[in-house]
Order: structure tokens, then sequence, then C-alpha cells
């Protein structure tokens, strides 16, 4: 039976890869393989050969709405319900969020993300072979929101597009999936997008929160929604030898709670969240992909900067303190943003990347409701 295994003989942290149990090390001195010193990989525990994030690039959203103007929307339901106003900014810590203007749709907004992240790059459109939409945003169910977006960038016929939905994780899995398509040789280049649009679920959301049956449990239900934000983002990753200086996407590690997949479940009319569950059940999960991270050879505990998902304060804090992560290089965007789903933490890191400099570590920490999880170094 094949197995991928690491042996752990040097003393990089890094070990070398052997492919069928029982074979020689290939480190020197050549010595045949046992238990001691040697890891199992898993499956979702990846590193990418020659990969590199070229560009990425953030598109806010030109309305400014303060979580007072949300307070102003429930008033009656607040005063009702006996609940304290600004408690989306004492207990989530979001401040304001951004919608749309009239008339600019959450797709012409990644398409707008996708012409900078190209014109950054130095890359054509002609040159991109995979396109990926990773937006929870949509209009219809089919056909894919990416159709849209590889026509308005014109993108070559040559070039695969489609959906990737994987809640607030699906940019980073885009990326995963496309760099191990570059280092395949299946394609050259790849552009990720996503674009967000909260406002339609919002106004449902205060329709039904403002209804006189509604109760302080279906407003505890439906808090994370008043969290959400609009926004849009896009990168281009392409083969790290042919772009020297660019930001090699290293590999990380993936993990899956799916026995936690009724936690959070949002549609065009609303989202409905179990708050402390969630965040319980995703702090288990980081934690576990951590652990098994630092077994398989990663070293993440002195990253020059972490880039999380944008959710709140609490699971924030909860995330620091779980895997002791140095507070002051967690940048933090959600008070001015919100939770802008999976262009969130692409929209953090464009904003990192102007401080960032050559030979920096950063670490990108996305979960999704589900849930999964997903951890990627990047050598700046």
């Amino acid at each position: 039976m094949k197995y991928a295994i690491r042996c752990m003989c040097r003393n990089d942290g890094h070990g070398c890869i052997v492919n069928i149990l029982g074979g020689l090390c290939p480190c020197p001195p050549k010595r045949p393989h046992t238990d001691e010193g040697w890891i199992l990989i898993g499956n979702a525990t990846f590193r990418h050969d020659n990969t590199a994030l070229l560009a990425v690039t953030s598109v806010e959203a030109p309305v400014v709405v303060s979580s007072a103007d949300f307070d102003e929307r429930l008033a009656p339901s607040l005063k009702r319900l006996r609940l304290s106003k600004r408690l989306l900014e004492r207990v989530a810590g979001v401040s304001e969020r951004r919608w749309w203007s009239p008339g600019t749709a959450f797709d012409d907004a990644a398409i707008e993300a996708g012409a900078k992240a190209l014109a950054e790059a130095g890359i054509e459109p002609g040159q991109i072979g995979l396109l990926i939409n990773t937006s929870v945003t949509r209009k219809n169910l089919e056909p894919s929101v990416a159709v849209k977006i590889h026509h308005g960038l014109g993108l070559p016929s040559s070039a695969m597009n489609f959906d990737l939905a994987n809640a607030c994780l699906g940019f980073v899995n885009g990326i995963t999936l496309a760099a191990n398509m570059i280092d395949s040789g299946q394609i050259r280049y790849a552009l990720i997008v996503a674009g967000e649009d909260a406002q339609g679920t919002q106004e449902a959301t205060f329709a039904r929160l403002n209804r006189p049956d509604s109760t302080r449990e279906d407003y505890l239900r439906e808090f994370a929604t008043l969290t959400l934000g609009s926004g849009a983002a896009a990168a281009v990753i392409g083969p790290a030898d042919e772009h020297p200086g660019s930001h090699r996407i290293l590999g990380g590690v993936s993990r899956a709670g799916t026995e936690h997949h009724k936690l959070c479940v949002g549609g065009v009319d609303g989202m409905f969240t179990d708050t402390k569950g969630l965040l319980d059940g995703g702090l288990e999960l980081v934690v576990n992909a951590w652990n098994e991270a630092h077994a398989n050879g990663w070293n993440w505990t002195a990253m020059d900067r972490y880039v999380t998902h944008q959710v709140s304060t609490s699971y924030t804090n909860a995330i620091i303190k779980a895997v002791n992560l140095v507070r002051d290089r967690v940048p933090i965007t959600f008070p001015r943003w919100g939770n802008v789903g999976p262009a969130s933490l692409p929209m953090t890191l464009a904003q990192e990347g102007q401080s960032l400099t050559p030979g920096d570590r950063v670490l990108c920490m996305g979960v999704g409701s589900g849930l999964n999880t997903t951890m990627m170094e990047i050598a700046w």
C-alpha cells in the first residue's frame, strides 16, 4: 500500500517526502524507514512547489452604513424586546459596514477587483487559464456567477471558469485549487474573485425583526446577519519561477468539522446562526488544525502577520488566545467593513500588503460555516 510520508530527519522543520512505506529515506545518510521519526501526511495537509501570489486587490463599497443606523431601523423592536442599542458595537465590535451604490451589482464589483488585480500583476486577460468566483452572493442558481465575470474581464475562451462555494472559506479554497493546477502544469495563471452584497439580506432581516411577533431569540439568531458587509476582492496567482520577487504560496492545512453544519444556515432572505455553538465549534476545529499542521512540519508560532477571516471582537480574541497569536500581528478590519464573507480575508490581506516587506511570513487563517478551516502560509 502506498502512503505519503514525511521524514523528519532534517533539522529545518520541513523534512522530506517519501512515497512508499518501507522505502529508504533520501536524506543522507540513507536509512530504512522505522516508525520513529516519520509522520503520515493527511490528504489535506499540502505544500505548493512553484506557485506565487502576484497581486491581491480589493474594492470597498462606497455607502457607509453605521451600526447606529441599524439601531434606528430596529428601534421599535429593540424597545419592545427590552434590548439595548449599540449591541453591534459593544458585542461584535462592528461600528459600520458598507453597501453598494444603487445600480451597482456585486458581480460588477468583482469584475472591477479582477481588472485591478490583473493590472497590478502585469498579466493580460488572454494569459488567464482559470477564473474561480468564490462569492456567497448570487442572484440566481444558474448560470454561474463566474460566467458574467469571465465575459466582463474579456477572458479567453480557453480560460476555465466556475463558482466555488464554501461559505467564508471559499476564496482561500480557490487559491489552493488554482495553485495545485499551476503546480501540475495544467494552467499558468489563475484569477480568484469574490463580490459580496449584504444589503438585500439585511433589509429582509429588518422587516422580519420589526414584526410585532418577533422575539429576543429571533434577534439573537439573526444578530450575525447585521454584522455583514459588502465588498469585493481578487487575486492573481502564477508560476513563482517566472516572477522573481513575487509572494510564494507555500501551503498549509485544511480540516473539516462538518458535524457543525447546522450552526449557521443562510439564504437570500436571511442568515440564522447559533453564535455560541459556532464559536465553540470553530475554535475546536482551528486548534486541531493548528496542532496537526505543527505535527507535520509547519511552525507558525512567530509569523510576521496573521490574516484572519474578519467576524467580530469575541471571535478574534478567542482565536488569538486559543493558539497564542501575537495580538499586534493580527490586523483588524471588521469594525469598519463588517464581515464581508469570503472577500473579507483577501480584502484584509490587500490592505496589509502595503506594509509587508520581502521575507515576511504571512499566515492566512479562514473558517467557513459548515464548518471548515484552512490555514495557508505565504512568504512575502
